[in-house]
């Protein structure tokens, strides 16, 4: 009975190890994938592109990566590096309202105008953390939300068993 009740702990505890060994491989694959979209564009460096876009193929890219990814090994796992984002972009919105402002650096804003201008640079940038926020908080978090849906979207549904 002893015996059992122990190779049921040292699986449970070998099955929580892998959990977390392949929620932090996912979590790297997808800033991975949005990593190297970072690197094509800024050696690309075309001309005009605006915010929205890299946020969009910051949401994109790493979509198709956790789709293909999560098509060939299934792991439940990766659909919820999502959590990441959502602490990460948690972390850097406190950090950015914990931010003095002044002349150039988002002067006399409120707290909604301050992640506003400092994540999305709407209407202008705040000039808070040196106008980095998309490329620190928004596009990131962006990437493990995408990354997350398209490991969803490529997990086979489990046939019922009769």
């Amino acid at each position: 009975m002893q015996s059992r009740l122990y190779s049921e702990e040292e699986h449970s505890d070998s099955n929580l190890s892998g959990q977390a060994i392949s929620f932090l491989a996912h979590t790297m694959l997808a800033l991975g994938t949005w990593l190297a979209l970072m690197f094509v564009g800024y050696a690309l460096n075309p001309p005009g592109v605006s915010q929205f876009f890299v946020l969009f193929m910051s949401f994109l890219v790493p979509l198709i990566a956790g789709n293909v990814i999560n098509r060939f090994r299934q792991d439940e796992m990766a659909t919820a590096v999502w959590l990441v984002g959502l602490i990460w972009i948690l972390i850097i919105a406190l950090w950015i309202l914990d931010m003095p402002t002044g002349p150039n650096q988002c002067f006399q804003c409120d707290a909604t105008e301050k992640l506003t201008r400092t994540f999305f640079s709407l209407p202008k940038p705040s000039g808070l953390i040196d106008n980095d926020g998309p490329f620190l908080g928004t596009w990131p978090a962006a990437a493990l939300l995408g990354y997350a849906i398209g490991a969803r979207l490529g997990l086979r549904r489990k046939e019922p068993a009769d």
